[in-house]
C-alpha cells in the first residue's frame, strides 16, 4: 500500500475508533451571522468515474437482444477518452466554482498540500482521477494516491476485500424488509410498462433460447424468477429481473454519453427521453442493494470515516474517486438523497460527486452542507464546455438527523454513531 493511502486510512480508522451517539431531532438553530458570509473552508467529495464500456463481453446472455452489441474503443471497464474529456470538463468547473468561492487560487498551481486526490485499485476510477486534475490543475503535477492492488482496496472494496463483513441472513432480511407488500413481484408488476419497453429495446430472442433460462417465448424479462440473493461473503444482490434490466439499461445509457450515434444506442430503438425512463432499473438495484441501513453500514464505514477527517482536519479540497457503488452506499449510510436533472432519483451518474462542504461564519462557528454535483446527460454526450450560463447540476441536500444548519460537532457526532469499526483480522 503506497504511503499516502496507509495515511489517510489511518486517519479514517482513528475516526472509526471514535464512535459516539447520533445526533437527532434537536430543533432548529438560528442561520450563520447574516452580516458576513460563510467562508467555504473545506470541500470533500466522493466521485465516480467516468464514462466507460461494459464491465464485461457479455451485457446480457446471449441471444437476449437479437444484434450484436456495438463495439468500444477501448477494453472493458477502462474510461474512454470521451470520458476523459468530459470529467476534464467537469474538472475545469470546478476550479472556477472553488476559485470563486474563495477555497483555491483563481490562477497558478495550488499548493501541494491544498489539494488531495485518490483513487481506487480500478484504473477507470485513477484515470477518471487525473483527467479531474487535468482540468482542474493542469501541469501542476498533483499526485493521484491508489492502493498497490486489489487486496489492498479496503476503503472502496471493504466487503470483497474482507475489511468488513456481513451476516448474510442478517443482510438478507434487511433488504428484504424495503420492499413493498407482495415482495419483489410486486415491484416488477408495478413497472411492467418498463420492461415492456426494455423488451422492446432488446428486440426479444428466439423461443428455445427464452425455454433455457427459464423466460417464456417473447422474452419478457419480468416473467423471469424474482427475489432477493443471498451471498456467503457478500452484500445480497437484487436479482434478476431487476439485475439484468439495471445492467442493460446502464449500458444503454453509457452507449448515449459516450456519444455513440442514435442508430448505436440501443440499436435506434430508444431515444434519449426513453434511455431516461429506464433508468429507472439502476436506481431500483442500488435501493436495494445499498440503501438497507445494516448494509450500508458495513459497505460505506471506510470511506465516510475517511471523508470525516478530511471533513474536520483536511487540505482545502479532498476529492476520492471510486464507483456508483460508493456513493450509493454513502447515501444509504447517511440518508442522503439527490436528483440530477436527467437522472431518476438517487441514481449517481458517471463522473458525478456526493460531497461536503465545510462553512465557518463571522463567529468562527463551523457547518457541513452537503451537495451533489454533476454534468447531464447532453452535457457529457456533447462535451459541453461549462460556465455559468451551462453549469452542472450542484444541489445542496438536507442532512437528516442533523439540525440545520449543521454544525460539524454535531455532524461529526452523527456519522460516528453511524461507523461500523473493521474486523480485527483485516485492520492492518
Amino acid at each position: 500500500m503506497p504511503p499516502p493511502i496507509r495515511c489517510a486510512l489511518g486517519a479514517g480508522l482513528l475516526a472509526l475508533c471514535g464512535l459516539l451517539a447520533a445526533c437527532a431531532g434537536s430543533p432548529e438553530r438560528p442561520a450563520p451571522d447574516a452580516q458576513s458570509a460563510p467562508v467555504l473552508e473545506r470541500v470533500v467529495m466522493l466521485m465516480r468515474h467516468g464514462v466507460r464500456p461494459p464491465t464485461k463481453p457479455q451485457v446480457a446472455p446471449e441471444g437476449m437482444a437479437d444484434r450484436e452489441w456495438p463495439t468500444w474503443s477501448t477494453g472493458f471497464g477502462e474510461l474512454t477518452q470521451h470520458g476523459y474529456d468530459a470529467v476534464r470538463l467537469v474538472g475545469a468547473w470546478d476550479r472556477t466554482h472553488w476559485a470563486a468561492r474563495g477555497l483555491i487560487p483563481t490562477d497558478g498551481c495550488p499548493s501541494q498540500d491544498t489539494v488531495a486526490v485518490a483513487a481506487s485499485a480500478k484504473s477507470r476510477t485513477q484515470d477518471t482521477a487525473r483527467a479531474l486534475l487535468e482540468g482542474l490543475a493542469p501541469g501542476c503535477g498533483i499526485a493521484v494516491a491508489f492502493p498497490a492492488g486489489a487486496d489492498e482496496d479496503f476503503e472502496f472494496h471493504p466487503l470483497e476485500t474482507g475489511y468488513t463483513r456481513v451476516e448474510p441472513d442478517q443482510a438478507v432480511r434487511a433488504v428484504a424488509a424495503l420492499a413493498p407488500p407482495g415482495g419483489m413481484d410486486a415491484e416488477v408488476q408495478a413497472r411492467a410498462a418498463l420492461f415492456a419497453q426494455l423488451n422492446q429495446a432488446l428486440g426479444c430472442c428466439a423461443p428455445p433460447l427464452c425455454e433455457a433460462w427459464g423466460v417464456p417465448a417473447g422474452c419478457d424479462l419480468s416473467q423471469m424468477p424474482t427475489g432477493i440473493v443471498r451471498h456467503e461473503d457478500d452484500r445480497p444482490d437484487v436479482g434478476d429481473p431487476f439485475g439484468l434490466a439495471s445492467t442493460i439499461s446502464q449500458t444503454f445509457l453509457l452507449q448515449y454519453l459516450e456519444g455513440m450515434p442514435m442508430q448505436d444506442v440501443a440499436w435506434g430503438r430508444l431515444d434519449r427521453d426513453g434511455i431516461e425512463a429506464l433508468l429507472e432499473f439502476h436506481s431500483i438495484k442500488f435501493r436495494y442493494e445499498g440503501r438497507a441501513p445494516y448494509v450500508a453500514a458495513r459497505a460505506a464505514s471506510p470511506l465516510a470515516a475517511r471523508m470525516l477527517a478530511a471533513v474536520e482536519d483536511g487540505p482545502p479540497l479532498t476529492v476520492l474517486v471510486g464507483h456508483d457503488t460508493n456513493i450509493a452506499d454513502l447515501g444509504g449510510l447517511l440518508d442522503l438523497h439527490w436528483t440530477v436533472p436527467g437522472y431518476p432519483r438517487d441514481d449517481p451518474p458517471p463522473g458525478g460527486a456526493l460531497g461536503f462542504e465545510v462553512l465557518s461564519d463571522a463567529r468562527g462557528e463551523r457547518f457541513v452542507r452537503a451537495f451533489y454535483r454533476s454534468q447531464t446527460m447532453d452535457q457529457v454526450r456533447e462535451l459541453q464546455p461549462l460556465s455559468d450560463a451551462n453549469a452542472p447540476a450542484y444541489v445542496s441536500l438536507p442532512i437528516p438527523g442533523c439540525a440545520q444548519p449543521c454544525r460539524l460537532d454535531d455532524f461529526a457526532a452523527l456519522v460516528r454513531g453511524k461507523l461500523v469499526a473493521p474486523v480485527a483480522a483485516a485492520a492492518r
